[in-house]
């Protein structure tokens, strides 16, 4: 018997692991929390090989598995709040208003790429996981009722069928048509131009990136919101306040952001299919420690110009992104 189980172990594992970074990008879609996601995704799993002996192959099992994690993240977040970024909360702020943070929401988190990664090398593959993970398009998301966040991403992501959808949520074919209707209406209002943000490809990007880091790491203010396009947003979650402008984010800059000239350190990385930096901030004199982690910054660039850093507080995130939690000098 303990040899048949553990068969049926190594078989379940050999053949679903390779599902794992992909099921876990599905479920980080669908609850804007990576750390949720992973617990689903284990959740996900335990579930598939209670049910494995029951699996008849009727469907892949890369559709049985994204069945059994679509159901898993409905029944999560029934009866939860959505997860928003601060500007889907209110109108911009201005800098010198007092800020305050806003611990009892449950913000939007970054997704490291290395956790969700294409394990596929199709360049395809590869496009479709960044452009469905970019940061704005899962803010967007969290706007949409669950039921119709999993029929949008299981038509419009996944490709899948609207028979195959309607079998999963038990619902009609012209149900599914209808809410996937709704669900893009409301998500053409609240998502970005896919065709207008670009990737860190060219250049003169790349230039810009590095411009970013130096100016950054000189607190040089000036040099930072040359950077900016004319209507940059700046988000600071878990503060509920954000800005809308180059003046109004140099003013914040300046006047709110701790730290003087060297006494930043950026880290590149990279998230949401975004690029991403985690910015450490020099510790006080005598701590032993030179710098330590202050936040997590992801980028938003279109053409040549940053149009939007969200800057993520929680410095639990760094273990997430395997960052260090303290730079020597």
């Amino acid at each position: 018997m303990a040899s048949a189980t553990t068969t049926v172990n190594d078989d379940f594992l050999a053949k679903a692991n390779p599902f794992r970074r992909e099921l876990l990008a599905h479920c980080y879609r669908m609850v804007g929390s990576v750390h949720d996601a992973e617990d689903l995704v284990q959740e996900t799993y335990l579930r598939a090989w209670r049910a494995y002996d029951k699996f008849e192959g009727r469907s892949s099992l890369r559709t049985w598995l994204y069945r059994i994690a679509t159901t898993t993240c409905l029944t999560a977040l029934e009866g939860r709040r959505r997860r928003p970024m601060p500007a889907g909360l209110g109108g911009s702020a201005h800098p010198d208003t007092p800020v305050a943070e806003q611990p009892d929401v449950p913000w939007l988190e970054p997704v490291p790429d290395a956790m969700i990664g294409a394990t596929r090398t199709d360049p395809a593959a590869i496009v479709s996981m960044r452009a469905s993970t970019r940061l704005a398009l899962i803010a967007a998301l969290q706007h949409l009722p669950p039921r119709q966040r999993a029929v949008l991403l299981l038509r419009d992501v996944l490709a899948w069928r609207a028979a195959e959808v309607a079998e999963l949520l038990d619902i009609s074919t012209a149900a599914v048509n209808s809410i996937l209707q709704r669900a893009r209406a409301q998500l053409d209002q609240a998502a970005p131009n896919e065709d207008e943000v670009t990737e860190p490809s060219t250049p003169g990007q790349r230039e810009l990136l590095d411009r970013y880091v130096a100016a950054f790491e000189k607190k040089d203010v000036p040099a930072i919101v040359e950077l900016f396009s004319t209507d940059v947003v700046w988000e600071m979650p878990p503060l509920s306040e954000w800005y809308r402008g180059p003046e109004h984010v140099g003013r914040h800059l300046a006047v709110r952001c701790p730290g003087g000239p060297d006494d930043i350190r950026m880290v590149r990385t990279s998230a949401n299919g975004q690029p991403a930096f985690a910015q450490y901030l020099r510790a006080p004199a005598g701590s032993g420690t030179h710098f330590l982690p202050f936040n997590l910054q992801v980028l938003t660039l279109t053409g040549n110009r940053i149009t939007h850093v969200a800057n993520f507080l929680d410095t639990g995130l760094f273990e997430k992104f395997d960052l260090p939690q303290h730079l020597a000098d």
